[in-house]
């Protein structure tokens, strides 16, 4: 694959951009690809880009803010650009200048752009001192990313910002973190004797010195007893905060082995700004073993779990800040256990893991791309090849989830859920008015992956309608009853779509439940709820990304599996929805059972998906037959009508309906009489 990069900010100047960038270009680098970065020419680069060719632009700084450039390319050019390097994607790396034209050019030349976003610069102008612009650009955002075929978020604060400016070509990718440079052993008793020379407990920054990371915030613990405050990083604010922060050891800028070295070394990571989007730092900190103190707002809101490997306090009260680090440095029984938390936490965020999901974005948009020029997915061969090469169950790489199983032990699986989980809407090789949804296609590749001689008992207790009252109170207590050692739980999309809810309350709810079931020695793999990326769903877009945030936090908690549909686009693409645009289609179901097997740790589960695939794409009858679409007349009558019938009437549509199948079966399997349990001969049973 041909990538342009194109980014706002680049060498010599080392922000969390230009990093990000480095590592981006490593990867593409060792899986392959062919990259070109374009980007403002600001000094001389004395670093390897890693195999790309640059193209440096002639470029002033933006005024207030100099790390921005303004390019003065036109979009003309950049499209010339584009095209001559025969570009099948164009990444935007925190657009906003540049990446303005960047788009557009990528408009021009039909390459398929991905944004993206990790600089909030309204917020940065209200630092700044300039707050009267920041409408103006905020409205500059949003525009930018609704052009952008695919925008990418690094954390579910940052997909809130952008839902709410009208973004709906959304996906949650987050940063990665070097766990082999940022590690616990790089800790050095001879740096803590240099800026603790009287052993203080150290408590440490790192990050540039500017207004948008309020460092001056840190003067509430600079005269905390027993501790060292050390400021690492440079930037314009430096003579000042040396002035305020007078005991204060300012180390200034370093990089590589000697920022490991310097992170380790800390005791207690705190980070005081309200404008990240993510917050590199925080996990390089986390990564290193150290407990992170930091504001609840933005980017930490996802990385730091208070009372567990850190504290979170309520942006602007200094008062909690203090109070939280004085918790830590007063406590070295608690710091120690934060401390191992803390590198637990990051296990498994490694750039190559990142490196992989972004590639499946780039395909996905391409995927994307080519479908809006007509190409029918399941049509036409080529399509159908891209998008399934952006599918979660046809790469190797991870999906950000819990850690699989290493194999299979499951013999009574139980489905917890809703419509989705029924099956609503799949009805592919099953008798008219019968549905087979994501479970049940789990449940048989288990099955399928399970010894002969061994069983595996199937119960569906999902009934359409239903609610987290009804999974916590009927359908989790059933499978306890049933003896599950494996239950999976997709539940909440129809409480949030509700006129009155609490995300936190209906969480708690289904945390107090998960937990019972744990306790029993259950397994358990959750699955974020999720919705159609329409216009008219932006109105719960904020419910549901507090709800699995929730969510993420009690699979980490409790040792439960997770399916974050959030951080996997392709699996809720607008070519899996039914013809009813509320339910996903037999694509749809395909694609969650074959995420859900792979966090399972199902084998061949990856082998298998691809064969399935390649099977439907010799079958059109069952792709028409459920992947449809009717026009917004026919629409109304069909679907929407009958709904607001029953809501008017206090109805639903599960009212009087009993699960499909609510006591575990065997689930029958034909006979192979080929030696061997290879994919291929697997996949010859797949109904």
């Amino acid at each position: 694959m041909k990538v342009v990069l194109l980014a706002e900010s680049f060498l010599p100047h080392m922000n969390g951009v230009t990093h990000s960038l480095l590592q981006v270009l490593r990867h593409l680098e060792r899986r392959g690809h062919d990259a070109l970065v374009v980007a403002p020419r600001s000094g001389p680069i004395d670093r390897t880009l890693y195999g790309a060719e640059p193209v440096l632009l002639p470029s002033v700084p933006l005024p207030s803010y100099p790390d921005v450039r303004v390019t003065l390319a036109s979009t003309h050019k950049l499209a010339t650009i584009l095209r001559g390097h025969e570009a099948d994607v164009v990444h935007l790396a925190s657009p906003f200048v540049l990446g303005w034209r960047g788009v557009l050019a990528a408009e021009a030349a039909d390459i398929p752009s991905v944004a993206v976003y990790q600089t909030d610069i309204p917020s940065y102008a209200e630092r700044y001192g300039i707050p009267g612009a920041a409408p103006v650009l905020t409205r500059h955002l949003g525009k930018l990313h609704r052009r952008a075929d695919l925008t990418l978020a690094p954390s579910t604060s940052a997909l809130d910002r952008l839902e709410s400016l009208g973004v709906d070509r959304l996906a949650l990718w987050r940063r990665g973190v070097d766990t082999e440079r940022f590690a616990p052993g790089r800790r050095s008793r001879r740096w803590r004797r240099e800026v603790a020379p009287d052993g203080e407990i150290v408590v440490g920054y790192v990050g540039r010195l500017a207004p948008e990371k309020q460092v001056e915030d840190l003067r509430v613990i600079a005269d905390l007893p027993g501790v060292r405050l050390v400021i690492v990083g440079d930037g314009p604010d430096r003579p000042a905060l040396e002035r305020l922060l007078p005991t204060a050891h300012f180390a200034g800028f370093l990089g590589g082995d000697e920022l490991a070295r310097a992170m380790a070394s800390f005791d207690v990571f705190v980070h005081p700004g309200e404008s990240e989007t993510f917050c590199q730092t925080i996990q390089e900190a986390m990564a290193s073993g150290v407990p992170v103190v930091a504001t609840g707002a933005g980017g930490p809101l996802d990385l730091v779990h208070s009372s567990r490997d850190g504290w979170l306090y309520r942006p602007g009260d200094l008062a909690e800040l203090r109070s939280r680090v004085l918790d830590l440095t007063g406590d070295d029984a608690k710091r120690r256990a934060f401390s191992v938390r803390a590198r637990e936490a990051v296990a498994g965020r490694g750039w190559d893991r990142l490196g992989d999901e972004l590639i499946e974005h780039y395909e996905g948009a391409v995927a994307l791309r080519r479908a809006t020029r007509g190409e029918r997915v399941g049509r036409v061969r080529r399509t159908r090849d891209a998008v399934s090469r952006s599918a979660v169950g046809e790469r190797a790489a991870d999906v950000p989830t819990s850690a699989p199983i290493a194999s299979p032990r499951w013999r009574r699986y139980v489905a917890v859920g809703d419509s989705l989980t029924e099956g609503l809407c799949d009805a592919s090789r099953v008798p008219a008015g019968e549905y087979r949804g994501w479970a049940d296609r789990l449940a048989m590749l288990l099955a399928l992956t399970t010894p002969a001689a061994e069983q595996v008992g199937y119960a569906n207790l999902a009934v359409r309608s239903r609610r987290v009252d009804d999974a916590v109170t009927v359908q989790m207590p059933h499978a306890v009853g049933l003896g599950a050692d494996l239950v999976t739980v997709l539940i909440g999309a129809n409480d949030l779509v509700g006129r009155r809810v609490e995300p936190d309350a209906l969480a708690d709810r289904l945390d107090a439940a998960v937990r019972k079931l744990r306790a029993t020695g259950c397994d358990v793999l959750l699955v974020t709820p999720f919705m159609p990326r329409r216009p008219a769903t932006r109105l719960f877009a904020a419910r549901f990304a507090r709800f699995n945030a929730r969510l993420r936090a009690l699979a980490a908690e409790t040792g439960s599996m997770l399916v974050d549909v959030d951080t996997m686009p392709e699996l809720v693409g607008h070519d899996r929805w039914a013809e009813d645009r509320v339910h996903l289609n037999s694509a749809g179901h395909r694609g969650l059972a074959y995420a859900a097997a792979r966090v399972l740790g199902v084998p061949d589960a990856q082998e298998l998906g691809a064969l399935e695939r390649a099977v439907h794409a010799v079958e059109p009858v069952d792709e028409v037959s459920d992947d449809r679409t009717v026009g917004d007349l026919e629409w109304l009558r069909r679907h929407a009508a009958p709904w607001i019938v029953r809501r008017l009437q206090g109805r639903t549509a599960g009212d009087g309906r009993v699960a499909k199948r609510p006591d575990l079966l065997p689930i029958a399997v034909a006979a192979d009489p080929s030696p061997g349990p290879t994919p291929m001969r697997r996949a010859r049973r797949l109904g």
